[in-house]
Parts: C-alpha cells; sequence; structure tokens
C-alpha cells in the first residue's frame, strides 16, 4: 500500500494582461472553467470522489472573496459533498495548496483533491481594498514594495539594467517559440468569454521593442534600474491540478503524470525577499536527496528578471534549465494562479524534453521561499 502523492493532470487559463481580451472577467467564473475543464479532461475519476479543492489566491477579497474554493467548485460541476477552502500565501498561494493537498494524501485523510489557483490582479490591488499596517512592522519596511525589493538585490548582485532587458528579451524569445511550436497548448484551457468569444492563449509574450525597453525610466525607485519590461506584468489566470493517492491511481488505472518527491518551505529577509528560492530549493533538493545535476528542467517564478539573476548565479542554478517555455516575465504573474501554472508548465516541459526530475520553485512577498520537487 502507498498513500504517496500523484499528480493525474494539471491545466492553467491563458493569462491575460493589461488591454487583454480577459480583463473584466469575474476570476470565480475564470477559475471555475479551469477546474471544469480539468474534470472534462479526466473522465476517469468521478466528481463523487474529490474530496476537497483547495485554491490559492493571494488577496482573496471582492469577486475573488467569499470562500472562493468553495464557490468555484459550486460553479464548476463538483458534487455538493466536496469541500473546498482558500490558501493565502501571497506569490506561492497555490503550490502551497498542492503541498496541502499532497500533505493530507499522504497523511491518509483523503484519496482525490484538487489544488487550484487564481489571481485577478485588475479587480483587486495588490494589498487588496484596506490594507492596515501594523506601525512597528512598518518601521521595519516589512511592507516593502516589491519592486524595491528587486533593486535590492540589482544593488547586492551587481546585476546591470542591460543584464535584466536581455534576460526579458530572452524570456518572451522563448514563450513565443513555445507559442509557435504547441508547446503550451496541453496545459491551456481555452477560456470562454462572456461575450461568447474565445482566448486560446496566453496574451503577454510579444516581439520585444528593444528600443523601447532601453527608453523606459526606472519603475520603483528615481536612479534604480528596474523597469516596467523587467517586471512581471499585472494579469489574471487561473489554474488547477487533480492529485490522488498512488494507490487510487493504480486502482482506478490512472496515468500518472508526476510523482511529488519533497517540498519546502523557507524564510529570508523581506527587504530581499527574492532570494526565496535558494533556501526553499536546497530544502527540497535535501529532502529529495537529488542535487542540480539530477534535474531536467527548473520552473523558476520570475517575479523580477533582477530577481531571478540573483537566484541563478547566488543560487548555483543551470541557466540551462531554467523556463525553457519562457517565464512569469512573459507570461505574467497572476499572483495566487502562478504556484500551480509553473508545475503544471513544468509537467508539460519534462514530457517535452523526456525528462525525470523538476523543480519549481518561486519567491513570496513578506520573505519567504517555496520549492517542489516533482519526478516523471
Amino acid at each position: 500500500m502507498s498513500n504517496k502523492s500523484v499528480i493525474i493532470d494539471g491545466v492553467r487559463s491563458p493569462i491575460g494582461i493589461k488591454n487583454g481580451s480577459i480583463v473584466g472577467m469575474r476570476p470565480d467564473d475564470l477559475a471555475a472553467q479551469i477546474v471544469s475543464g480539468l474534470l472534462k479532461r479526466n473522465p476517469s475519476v468521478p466528481t463523487s470522489d474529490i474530496e476537497d479543492l483547495v485554491m490559492g489566491c493571494a488577496f482573496p477579497e471582492g469577486p475573488q472573496g467569499m470562500l472562493i474554493g468553495r464557490s468555484v467548485g459550486i460553479l464548476s460541476g463538483l458534487a455538493i459533498e466536496t469541500g473546498g477552502k482558500v490558501v493565502n500565501r501571497f506569490c506561492g498561494s497555490s503550490m502551497d495548496a498542492l503541498h496541502q493537498v499532497s500533505t493530507s494524501i499522504e497523511a491518509g485523510d483523503m484519496n482525490v483533491a484538487i489544488a487550484a489557483g487564481v489571481e485577478d490582479m485588475f479587480s483587486v490591488p495588490m494589498g487588496g481594498f484596506a490594507p492596515d499596517f501594523h506601525p512597528e512592522l512598518a518601521e521595519q519596511e516589512f511592507y516593502i514594495g516589491m519592486g524595491e525589493t528587486a533593486e535590492n538585490l540589482a544593488k547586492d548582485g551587481n546585476i546591470s539594467r542591460e543584464d535584466q532587458e536581455s534576460f526579458s528579451v530572452q524570456s518572451h524569445k522563448k514563450a513565443l517559440t513555445a507559442q509557435s511550436d504547441g508547446k503550451f497548448n496541453n496545459e491551456i484551457i481555452p477560456i470562454e468569454l462572456p461575450d461568447g468569444g474565445l482566448v486560446d492563449k496566453d496574451e503577454g509574450p510579444r516581439t520585444p521593442d528593444i528600443e523601447k525597453i532601453k527608453s523606459l525610466s526606472p519603475a520603483f525607485i528615481e536612479d534604480g534600474s528596474v523597469t516596467a519590461a523587467t517586471s512581471s506584468p499585472i494579469s489574471i489566470g487561473s489554474s488547477a491540478l487533480l492529485v490522488t493517492s498512488e494507490d487510487y491511481a493504480i486502482k482506478h488505472n490512472l496515468s500518472v503524470r508526476a510523482k511529488i518527491i519533497s517540498r519546502a518551505i523557507a524564510g529570508v529577509d523581506w527587504k530581499r525577499m527574492g532570494i526565496g528560492p535558494i533556501p526553499a530549493t536546497e530544502k527540497a533538493l535535501k529532502k529529495a536527496g537529488l542535487s542540480f545535476d539530477d534535474i531536467d528542467a527548473i520552473e523558476l517564478n520570475e517575479a523580477f528578471a533582477a530577481q531571478s539573476l540573483y537566484v541563478i548565479q547566488k543560487g548555483g542554478f543551470p541557466l540551462e534549465k531554467v523556463n525553457l517555455n519562457g517565464g512569469a516575465i512573459a507570461l505574467g504573474h497572476p499572483l495566487g494562479c502562478s504556484g500551480a501554472r509553473i508545475i503544471t508548465t513544468l509537467i508539460n516541459v519534462l514530457e517535452q524534453i523526456d525528462g525525470k526530475y523538476g523543480l519549481a520553485t518561486m519567491c513570496i512577498g513578506t520573505g519567504q521561499g517555496i520549492a517542489t520537487v516533482i519526478k516523471r
């Protein structure tokens, strides 16, 4: 008997950006289409067997409030007996949802669940509608802006604006190639818009305008090096993973796309929150008994180019294995969606390159990192 947790399937929405077609759609409706699409792709798993829907969301307010994990379950056609809850670990929310689901399965508390994520950064602003800062923490710069943390890493790591721009250009080029080659097709559920239109690809990737990129002013501090072009864009998106016990998968003749090998969380200096993937990855690799030599593909969430480059350089990440199909600078980083999104992308990349082990990791505002190692 094995209670190891396995991923049967993973899907996501196209990611929408400013002036795109998806902006204005309700996030609960968006997430419901993704979960419904996941169910339709996996008819061998009866909805009555799914015991919980755990939804990651960084700012669960407004249209993505009111226990959106439960409401999306109802909207998507899950059984009324299926539970639902919300997980908030800011950018790591839906990866944490996966961690919670997988640990519950491994503890024997359930056999089948969905780990999902959603974020509409247009209808709910960063910080939510009524942030209330603790004065003592404010004095310690606990609520520092994410862009300022990226500037700190650019300075600490001596990462030039030119290096950041080059990294961002490559993110777009890789994403455009992946789109052209159909490498996202298996992970994206086309979204039906309220007006009847259909969106089936990410709206962010674009041919880089080098001159325009070079002309941009710093986005966060007057004499800084981080610009809008070297930051992940504000976006909207949703993602979902179907997770079962290994025993359940065997009993129901399900194809397992990935096994969850290790999970890790780490805390770091909140003024340099972008370093979080370094200690989280060290923990996850140690728990898995692996090194970077064993890892075939890495999905490192690109909050900022400066942050990503710092992690790659200081953490010893092999650049040739990182974000083979582009990253969040091109695709977008809808906060609560991104963790399950990069896990979904990682599974597809491993299949595309016939790889065995994959690492997904990301930084988290307030100074944290999260990482997951999977095996195909």
